[in-house]
């Protein structure tokens, strides 16, 4: 199971950075047809209604870069987080379901859970004997 962890953590990066992409894609749209249109009016609104997007879209995918990243690493509250995007994802038809039930069935197997388990604390050191 341990060979899901960066599947799983690459698979969230992936699919948070295409998200950006799609953010900064529909920006230029919409921010050139406004140009296009020669509106000024139309301008200003589709700048605005594109920068919203934009951010909007951006936004709820650093969760998910950070999530990616952080996964990779053995984080267990990267874990919760990537679980957390899982179940949200789920409606995300057609890719964010299939990253959701993935993810969703590697990070909640029992092992999984052991991997990402917090370590023990370290035995305190015996108390030093005089010599």
């Amino acid at each position: 199971m341990e060979k899901h962890i960066p599947i799983v953590g690459t698979l969230w990066i992936v699919f948070s950075v295409l998200w950006i992409l799609l953010a900064v894609f529909l920006f230029v749209i919409l921010a050139g047809a406004g140009m296009v249109s020669g509106d000024e009016n139309a301008m200003a609104i589709l700048a605005i209604i594109g920068s919203f997007i934009a951010f909007f879209l951006i936004v709820i995918s650093i969760p998910g870069i950070v999530g990616g990243i952080w996964l990779m690493k053995r984080k267990e509250w990267a874990r919760i987080l990537v679980l957390i995007l899982a179940f949200l994802n789920l409606l995300n038809v057609p890719f964010g379901t299939a990253l959701g039930v993935y993810s969703i069935w590697a990070l909640m197997n029992s092992e999984m859970v052991r991997l990402f388990a917090a370590p023990a604390a370290p035995p305190s050191p015996a108390p030093a004997t005089p010599a």
